[in-house]
Formats: C-alpha cells, structure tokens, sequence
C-alpha cells in the first residue's frame, strides 16, 4: 500500500500550534513535518516534534488499563480490562458522589491543547456528577487576567508582519525553545537592519543571539516597564493622538509612572540606568518621531511571580503609548487566544451541573498541594476523596511539590490517571487508564501564537488498547447511568460543535472545511488595533480599569514587589540569597518529551546554572554537584558555574521527571503555593533559596 499523508496538529502548549502531516505506511506513522504550506509553520518543527514518532511507538507506552497493587507512589500495577478499570471507578465515584458530588476533583491542564480531548466529554462528566471546578490557573493566568483588563480579552499583534519590524523587544521568553516560528521570523527582521533585545534575568539562547540582553531580578519587570513609561512621558515621546482618541486614564498612568524615575527603577531591577534610558528612548524615537514599527513580543515567564499581572499590564500600555499598534508589524503580543471564536458552552455543557446556575466550589489547581492536604474542616468545602487526572502531571508539574506527592500518597485518595506513560502521578494512581496521542485520534485546535484554526485528523488506529479520553469519559458516563444525549456525541460531532458559527471572525471556516484544508485563518484586520476598537468595555485600551477598582485591585499598573526579594523578605534573603527561576529546557515541554530517550540523552542531567561570583563564595566547582535548597525542599543538580547567569541568580532548566532526577526530585520542591497579585497564578519565579556543594559521599544513590 502506498504511504498517505494526513493532515494534523502539534498538541502541546506552545505558542505555535504548527500544522502537521503525518505519513503513513501500512498502519503504521513513519514520519511527522511541518507543513510547508502553512504560513505559520512553513514546513518546519522543532527538535521535540518532528521526533513525535518516538513517543507514540514508545516502548513504555501503556497500553492497557493497570490497577494498582502496590503502595501509593511505587508504581506497582497489574493489568486488568477495561470492563473491570471502568465499573470498578465507576462504583468508587458513585458512592463518593453519593455523599458529595464535590468531594471529587478533575484535573487536567494542556497535555493536549485540543479543544476536543481537551475540554469536551470530561467537562461534560463532572458537570453532570457534580464535581468540584478547577481552577486552571497553572501557566497563563496572571498575564491573561492583566490582558482583559487592559486590552479586553488575550488578543494582540500577528507575528506574520514582525519582520518588518525596527525593534524587537523579547521580554520573559526563550524562543528558540518555545516559541520557534516567532524567532525564524525575528531572525529574519533582524537581517533586515531590526534590533533585537532580550529582557530576561538570564542570558538564554535567544538573548545570547539579540544585539543587547537587560537581565532585570525575577519579580522587578514591572517597576522596568513603568520607567520606561517615565521616559517617554517625560521626553514627549508620545503618540498624542493614539492616546487621545484609543485609550483611557492616560493622567492616573502618568502620575503612576512619575514615581518611577529610571534611577529607581534600575535599584529596584538591578540593572544600569544607562539600559533603561536607551532601550526607552529607542523604542520611542523609532515609534513616534520616525514612525517605524516597534514589536514586543511577552512571555509569560515575566508573570509567574508576585506582581507578575500588574507587570504585565504595565508593559502592555507601551504599544498604545507610541501607537505602535498602527502597524503591523507594531504593537505586543503575550496571546492570540482571545481572537478565536469557541463555544466553549457546546463543548463542555455547564447547564448539566446539578444545580445550574449555581456552580460546585472551586479548586486551584495551583495550589494542589494543600487542597489535598485539608481535611475539610478549614471551611473550603469537603475533603477531597477522589481525583481524576488527565492531560497533566502535577506530581512533576504542580508547585511545592513536597505537599503535592503528599497528598497524592494518601492512602485514602482514589485517583484515577489517563495517560500515555507511567509518570510521577501516574505512580500513585489507583487505575492508569491508556490514552491515545495525537496521531491517534480526531481534534481541532486553535493557537495563542498566531490567528489559525488547525484540524487533526487521526493517522492511524490507537495503539494496543489505548482509547481517546472522550471514549474513556463516554463509557464512564454510561456505567454512571447519564443517559443525556451529549454524551453519545462522536468526536467528529464534537469537533463540529468548537467554533461559534456565527461570528464574523471564523466566516468559512467549519469542521468540514478545516479537517479538508487542515487549517484557516481567522478574519482580523492585519492591525486589529490601528483605529483603536479594543474589546474593553470603554472600546479602547484602558491604562485606568475601573473594572480593577471594582474587583478591590489598583486599577493602574503598579510595580508589586516579589513576596521573596531582599527588600520585601530581608530575614529570609538573609537565609536564602540567591533567586531562583526554573524555565523550560530546550528538549522538554513542561514535563512532557523528558522519557524520550533522545530528548533526554541531549539535555543529559539536571543541572544548576551559577553565577562565577556566586559559585566561588561558596566553594562550587563547574561539573560538581549541588544542592539548592530553601523550607519548602531540596534538590540536587550538576553546576555550571557561567554568567549566563547574573548574580544573585540561579537557574535550572526544567521540568524534570522526579523518578528521572538523581536524587528523586525537581524544581518544584523549592517552589511555593503563593498565588499572583491577580488570576490566582503560581509564582513559580518568586524563589529564594541557598546553594551548597554536595560531597561525593553525600550523593543520592
């Protein structure tokens, strides 16, 4: 038979969301491109993709339903069918759900961003158990929440047109890992005569390739962007007009950044005051006396820390300030999410909750740790009996990770985990129940990095007996008796349910037409803000949020301080001096890719990157092993004693698999439950902690 090609789509959570095809030989997937045709993708994938092969033919995939037979966390199972895995969970939801519906918690967040095996059939299941809510809050909310109030929902520029741009500015983000298809483009700019700056605690791929890297304290960005602000306000580098006609609270926003001088602002970042004038004074002049494009591109590791929502506001009203949103190639983008019209009521079904309008308690699910911890007499709703996983790993993933193995330990917690591979969660399962990937099922995604529905058609049938988690929901649906008709929906119907039929922006786009094409592009203006129109109530971009105001917040951007810095925490600093940040490494996604063998033979341990000053004040070699360590936790990594790290930093690239590690263990150990000043966030970047040498007798084993 000859080899066919179908079209598909990268699952993971990353800006680019690339068009795949997938061919196909005899039943089997032997190769996984880029689709040259897509002007997102053009054709090529990053590192971790174009191997995705190695992941579904994996030969740890688990195919078969387990049922646990050792302790929790050993990760001893014994396979069973799927007739036993599924009327056994479903006799244990049901009599949880007998005494309180809320007592059971889902948990999922973007192992695959599809909206179908995303958010579908298992939101329509624990409506209509009743279980609690989640708060999906785990990577992007802060910077969302900032995005709504002062753009009005997460829309921005297209990076299609960044090439043309004058200046790029990249703040809180590594492209060259995460976000590929931007930096192809940026690359491109930058030959075209484009400067390129990196804002960034760390000297990353991306800043070692910019023409100038500001490395600002983790937590400070907000006081960099409001002295920026300063700059232009007090050199009239202003677009008068753009103000006028396109924003509201200009006069609070000018009396705010008057408190921000440049010389405080670079005591506050900890970076030279010469750095601050330059990079506002060529963002200005470039945008308002030459009239030249001027991009930023936000990431969202600038929000993952204390005042991480008020930083994020503060950056975003730069681009209305010089009216870099007249171009194309001008203006900022964090997330494109907003613009896509979803029915998101279609696919999840609120109206089945019990009660509905009223809704179950919620629970955040960045703070995982604790809630699995409460016994239920704290006054946050029952005791949690039972946890259903899917999509996620929070046992690697989930902040303090000490309080979340904890709670997953409990012997008393039935947990239930869909998945490809035995991880650090799927080792305290109850039931591990095998899910397919994504070149063996049906999907439809929409992106955050550029404007393109995306189809995924399936390649080929599931592996062993692998089911798509739909499938899963569906039949645990009809063993707890729901007999409403959505629950027989197929994937194809609910795919044909994702996107609201009735808004301009996806005009010609259908499930039909886009599993054919394999995607579209929504129809926005090429400068969605040139002429203002932002989705704000005011319709314009709102500097002043009274919508802030009402929700108790500081309604104009603020610079919140980290709740772990020396000026805010000097008896902790005084214990723990050093920050800590743990960004993505280049061959993982989160902790996804991290027990693909070829993935992790080129990221080969876990290491710690140290400032020299640093390493040498404590006696740390370069290649020797250490431990960081803080009250939460510990964990222990292979120095690398560079100034890619500043001083007073220390960084390790993650997230690491904890069973992977040496000694047992990640990032997250040292990290803390605090939430952000706003979008109930993780402050995963607001870490203090100390380093120290380990002696070989020392070494975990």
């Amino acid at each position: 038979m000859a080899p066919r090609i179908v079209r598909a789509a990268c699952p993971h959570d990353c800006p680019d969301t690339c068009a795949l095809l997938v061919t196909v030989e005899d039943g089997r997937a032997i190769k996984v491109a880029g689709d040259p045709e897509h002007p997102a993708t053009q054709g090529v994938l990053c590192t971790k993709v174009s191997r995705y092969t190695e992941r579904t033919y994996h030969p740890d995939r688990v195919l078969t339903p387990l049922r646990r037979v050792g302790r929790k966390g050993e990760g001893r199972f014994e396979p069973v069918s799927w007739d036993e895995a599924l009327d056994e969970i479903a006799v244990r939801l049901s009599a949880i759900a007998a005494r309180n519906p809320e007592a059971i918690v889902p948990y999922s967040y973007a192992g695959t961003m599809g909206l179908v095996q995303g958010e579908s059939m298992a939101a329509r299941f624990f409506h209509r158990l009743g279980a609690s809510l989640l708060d999906r809050t785990i990577c992007a909310s802060a910077g969302a929440t900032a995005l709504k109030y002062t753009y009005g929902a997460t829309v921005g520029m297209d990076i299609e047109f960044v090439a043309d741009a004058r200046l790029v500015i990249i703040w809180g983000g590594n492209p060259i890992a995460s976000n590929l298809h931007f930096w192809t483009r940026v690359q491109e700019a930058k030959r075209r005569g484009a400067t390129l700056v990196a804002i960034d605690p760390y000297r990353s791929l991306t800043a070692e390739k910019c023409h100038r890297h500001i490395a600002p304290m983790p937590g400070t960005d907000g006081a960099l962007a409001l002295a920026m602000i300063h700059v232009l306000i007090r050199d009239g580098l202003l677009d008068h007009d753009y103000i006028a006609q396109h924003t509201v609270g200009f006069d609070a926003l000018r009396e705010r950044a008057m408190e921000f001088p440049p010389a405080r602002a670079a005591g506050i970042c900890g970076v030279p005051v010469e750095d601050i004038e330059w990079l506002a004074g060529l963002y200005g002049t470039l945008a308002v006396r030459e009239r030249q494009p001027v991009a930023i591109r936000m990431n969202y590791g600038m929000q993952r820390v204390h005042g991480g929502g008020q930083a994020v506001r503060a950056v975003a009203c730069l681009p209305s300030l010089v009216g870099a949103w007249r171009d194309p190639a001008g203006g900022l983008q964090l997330s494109t999410s907003g613009f896509f019209p979803i029915d998101h009521e279609a696919l999840q079904r609120p109206d089945l909750l019990p009660h509905w309008p009223q809704v179950p308690r919620t629970v955040n699910m960045s703070t995982i740790g604790d809630a699995l911890l409460d016994d239920g007499t704290q006054g946050n709703g029952p005791k949690i009996e039972a946890v259903v996983v899917y999509n996620s790993n929070p046992v690697a993933v989930a902040p303090e990770s000490v309080k979340v193995a904890e709670g997953f330990a409990r012997e008393d917690l039935f947990t239930v985990v869909l998945e490809h591979f035995r991880t650090d969660t799927a080792d305290h399962a109850d039931f591990v129940l095998p899910a397919t990937t994504q070149l063996e099922h049906v999907d439809v995604h929409k992106a955050y990095g550029h404007t393109y529905f995306l189809a995924n058609n399936q390649a080929v049938e599931p592996l062993g007996q692998a089911l798509p988690n739909t499938e899963i929901f569906r039949r645990l649906a009809a063993r707890m008796g729901f007999t409403e008709p959505c629950f027989a929906d197929s994937d194809e119907t609910i795919a044909s349910q994702a996107i609201l039929r009735d808004d301009q922006r996806a005009a010609g786009i259908s499930w039909d037409s886009l599993k054919e094409q394999g995607w579209q592009k929504l129809r926005i203006g090429k400068a969605p803000f040139a002429n203002g129109g932002f989705p704000t109530p005011s319709g314009k971009c709102e500097f002043y949020s009274a919508a802030m105001a009402r929700d108790g917040l500081d309604p104009v951007p603020a610079y919140v301080a980290p709740y772990e810095a020396p000026s805010s925490a000097p008896e902790l600093a005084a214990r723990y001096p050093l920050a800590m940040i743990s960004p993505p490494a280049r061959n993982f996604l989160n902790s996804t890719f991290v027990n693909v063998d070829s993935l992790r033979g080129t990221e080969g341990e876990p290491h710690l990157d140290i400032h020299p000053d640093d390493a040498a004040a404590r006696g740390i070699v370069n290649g020797g092993m250490v431990r960081a360590f803080n009250d939460r936790g510990s964990m222990q990594a292979r120095a690398r004693v560079t100034d890619r790290a500043r001083r007073g930093l220390v960084v390790g690239l993650s997230i690491w698999w904890k069973k992977l590690a040496p000694d047992g263990k990640n990032a997250n150990e040292l990290t803390s439950q605090r939430l952000t000043d706003m979008g109930r966030a993780p402050v995963f970047y607001d870490c203090l902690v100390e380093v120290e040498a380990v002696p070989s007798e020392a070494l975990a084993s």
